[in-house]
């Protein structure tokens, strides 16, 4: 059982620990030691921060000029298309100088004989032919071979022996530039006889 102290008796009080009381006197506050703790945080802390800024800026410099390189590159390629469209003919129109020259030449020849200008004709075509070849455009020429609507425009269908839907006329020959149809050739094919 437990004593209740009488009012008589002084009140005794708890012991000190000297050593505690030292210690706690000599170690610093916890404040200080927080205030401390902070102040060895701090230039790490503003270290860093302004090697991230230093990197920021180069990410954001090596934007830019990644940035204006592209619309160099852009602005390069415009101007090659706008080139590459205004001068496309230029080849073409050279292979064709010398096809002028000839029928103006053929023109020009006051006592020619038909001989003559057969041979002159058959010159200036052997030249447009080659200028023809020279800038990728080729005969569509289909006779006898099986109608192709991509390649062929047929005008009719004429009876015939043999297997339908075939060429059997061709009344203009057709071109095709780099294997584009440019002008279908027209043709008459083959239908089956009735009977």
């Amino acid at each position: 059982m437990q004593q209740k102290p009488t009012p008589d008796a002084p009140e005794q009080t708890p012991a000190i620990d000297v050593q505690t009381t030292e210690t706690a006197s000599t170690a610093p506050a916890p404040d200080a030691a927080q205030a401390q703790n902070q102040a060895d945080v701090m230039p790490s802390l503003q270290e860093s921060l302004r090697q991230a800024e230093l990197q920021a800026s180069e990410h954001h410099d090596a934007w830019l000029r990644a940035k204006a390189e592209t619309e160099n590159v852009r602005r390069r390629a415009q101007e090659d298309i706008a080139k590459a469209s205004k001068f496309a003919a230029e080849k073409f129109a050279q292979a064709m100088l010398p096809v002028k020259d000839s029928l103006e030449a053929a023109l020009a020849a006051e006592n020619s004989t038909v001989e003559n200008l057969r041979n002159g004709v058959e010159l200036t075509l052997k030249q447009l032919s080659s200028a023809f070849d020279g800038a990728g455009l080729t005969v569509i020429d289909p006779m006898g071979e099986k109608f192709d609507p991509n390649l062929h425009q047929a005008i009719s269908a004429q009876p015939h022996d043999g297997e339908p839907n075939r060429v059997i006329t061709v009344l203009q020959r057709g071109y095709a530039l780099h294997e584009r149809v440019i002008r279908p050739a027209l043709v008459i094919v083959s239908a089956p006889k009735a009977g």
